[in-house]
């Protein structure tokens, strides 16, 4: 049974925006995350926040290069898989290949523990505890590794909801109750460390038990563990490997930054500032996310077959990508003030931070589609240049603008290696592959959106001369407000038809 070939699927713009809806919607629970976080500063504090980020932003950034690339590398092999037992062995493969690494490096850290905590800088308060910190949260490296392999083989099976709910929703709903708790208990910084590996201890049970319904045990255990899947996994790993580790970079390389740069509490309140602005850039990037989780897959299962099919739902998912992020960005930038009142006044110098940094994330969701195609059907090397070229700008403009420039610099030099290694696609995707992310309406798509965003931006903009109760729910309802308008009159009537009940049900036919 497990040695029957895979037929071939069905897949359309319907099948896109079937899922695509699924994978939004669970997507949408990254809002408890946003929520989350004046929580955490209020409990907490900005400084012990700011060097709790700190160390999530080093796991976070050492996982993507220790795992070799085994998130993305399942969803080129697993769909391209001939039989349900190869499909085994290639998670098998990215299981060991992808955690081993990480249990080594998280050793590692729990034995120099004094070493490393020289690195960080931090309030006088939590000095004192950054030896205990590092061996306690050393141990979300492999965890973390475990749950972004395990969660990514459903990925790569074309089940999108259960995952994303599983680390989005569920994951940040275990962290938070946690964390509230040992506040409550009087734990302190430390106290917020142990909530995290607790949160991520749990979804790592579930999303093992998750992930065994879809492969099964016999086949995960049978067989070399070192067949030709295995090489293959390896290799389609290490070749992405470079593209994920510097989309973390653009993340994750800022906090740590601003945190080695800058000296003592100050290091530590800038790395805090930086993660609240790239988290509220992130609701951005969750767009880009979602059809990126979609798109990989699905366009690995398509490239057996023509190109054009490819080509089809690329320039469906390019067109989608600008009505949504382009209006939704706008504001999101424009409402800047009003947003970080939450956080408080000590929030107010992340302000050009924020708004430079959705800008990007504007930029990089437009031109999202094409990396995530490109990963799965182009070459291996062909991948390498963007990232390399993304990362390599970032750190030449942040030589030039950083220590003087502080977080307003680090946001500059993010958003000029974001920018340069989404559009780098782009352009290989249409010289080396001969498609582009254009459609026969793409240009009054474009025109229509961009008129929808400037008067949404402009709104917002005067929202945040009103009071912080009205201006915040407002901003919320200009982001669904503009984005709903740009769909409805600036996506062709064929594919607001291929959004299916999703688009019935918004009204977009």
């Amino acid at each position: 049974m497990t040695a029957t070939p895979q037929p071939p699927e069905d897949i359309d713009n319907s099948r896109v925006a079937r899922d695509l809806g699924t994978s939004s919607l669970a997507r949408l629970a990254g809002v408890i995350e946003v929520v989350a976080q004046p929580l955490y500063v209020l409990m907490y504090g900005l400084a012990s926040f700011g060097l709790y980020a700190v160390l999530w932003s080093i796991v976070n950034l050492v996982e993507n290069f220790a795992d070799l690339g085994m998130t993305s590398a399942m969803q080129r092999t697993v769909p391209q898989a001939a039989t349900r037992r190869e499909e085994a062995h290639a998670f098998r493969a990215a299981l060991i290949l992808g955690v081993t690494p990480c249990l080594a490096i998280a050793i590692g850290a729990v034995i120099f523990a004094p070493e490393v905590a020289h690195m960080f800088n931090a309030s006088p308060e939590d000095e004192d505890r950054l030896e205990s910190a590092i061996r306690i949260f050393a141990w979300a490296l492999p965890l973390w590794a475990f749950v972004e392999i395990a969660t990514s083989s459903l990925r790569a099976q074309r089940v999108f909801g259960p995952e994303i709910r599983l680390r989005v929703f569920w994951e940040q709903i275990i962290r938070l109750v946690f964390a509230t708790l040992f506040w409550l208990l009087g734990w302190g910084f430390l106290g917020l460390l142990v909530a995290h590996l607790l949160s991520l201890a749990l979804t790592a049970v579930l999303a093992a038990r998750l992930s065994l319904k879809y492969f099964s045990v016999g086949d995960l255990v049978r067989g070399k563990a070192h067949g030709p899947i295995f090489w293959e996994t390896a290799r389609a790993g290490l070749a992405i490997m470079p593209a994920n580790l510097s989309q973390r970079f653009y993340s994750d390389g800022g906090v740590i930054a601003l945190n080695w740069i800058l000296p003592g509490t100050s290091g530590a309140v800038a790395a805090g500032l930086f993660t609240i602005a790239r988290k509220i850039s992130s609701l951005i990037q969750a767009i880009r996310l979602a059809f990126a989780y979609v798109l990989s897959p699905l366009a690995s299962a398509l490239s057996r077959g023509a190109r054009e099919e490819v080509q089809k739902i690329y320039g469906f998912a390019t067109g989608v990508l600008v009505a949504i992020a382009l209006p939704a960005g706008m504001v999101l930038a424009a409402a800047a003030p009003a947003i970080l009142s939450l956080f408080g006044k000590q929030a107010d110098p992340a302000v050009p931070a924020v708004m430079i940094l959705v800008g990007s994330r504007i930029v990089e969701a437009m031109a999202g589609a094409a990396q995530p195609i490109q990963q799965v059907i182009s070459s291996y090397r062909a991948q390498l240049v963007a990232a390399n070229t993304g990362m390599i700008v970032a750190v030449i403009v942040g030589w030039f603008l950083l220590p003087d420039w502080g977080l307003t610099g680090m946001a500059i030099a993010v958003t000029a290696g974001l920018c340069t290694g989404a559009v780098l696609p782009v352009i290989q995707m249409w010289y080396d592959e001969g498609l582009t992310p254009f459609s026969d309406h793409s240009g009054r798509t474009l025109a229509i959106t961009i008129g929808v965003a400037v008067v949404g931006a402009a709104l917002a903009w005067l929202s945040n001369f009103l009071p912080d109760l009205i201006s915040v729910p407002l901003t919320i309802a200009l982001m669904l407000g503009s984005t709903w308008v740009a769909c409805r009159f600036a996506l062709p009537y064929e594919d607001r038809q291929a959004l299916g009940k999703l688009g019935r049900a918004l009204r977009l036919v």
